[in-house]
């Protein structure tokens, strides 16, 4: 698999994939792993907080309507939960975020991992002591920077969203 994503990654360098394409191929690499249990070799315990699922991928795109009402008719995504700017399209028990872009290109937004006994002060000290930014107070989800830069959400594996 970490071939695949290397091969990817080089694809998106020399412009052989848009960011859209590249962001829906790691999504489907993703889910398709989850389709195969053992097919991978187990993870390593986990250092602190073990992530459960990936509870959603929301993208930023030019065009709202457009791109809702195409993942909706293609991929039989129901529309759950709408706001002027953001739609949550169904996905099993996950789901898809698209938000209205500033007239920029599309682009991945962020991703969000849903967190086994989840425990948002206890992963804003670990944030902290790894001197990594994060936003808000909520105990319910929060996001933040990692090393690289993504901005990743955390909350519980039952999260499902809000507008």
């Amino acid at each position: 698999m970490i071939e695949t994503i290397e091969r990817m990654i080089t694809d998106l360098e020399r412009g052989k994939l848009t960011r859209r394409q590249f962001a829906v191929s790691i999504a489907t690499l993703a889910a398709g792993s989850l389709a195969a249990p053992g097919a991978l070799a187990p993870p390593p315990a986990p250092a602190g907080f073990r992530a459960v699922s990936v509870n959603h991928i929301t993208v930023k795109v030019p065009d709202l309507h457009c791109t809702s009402k195409f993942y909706q008719e293609f991929f039989g995504m129901p529309l759950r939960q709408q706001s002027a700017t953001t739609h949550i399209l169904g996905v099993g028990k996950s789901f898809f975020g698209i938000e209205q872009g500033d007239n920029q290109p599309a682009s991945v937004s962020h991703y969000d991992f849903g967190i086994e006994n989840f425990n948002a002060d206890a992963i804003r000290a670990r944030l902290t002591e790894l001197n990594l930014k994060f936003s808000g107070t909520s105990q319910e989800s929060f996001k933040f920077n990692d090393p690289d830069g993504f901005l990743v959400q955390v909350n519980g594996p039952d999260y499902v969203g809000h507008v």
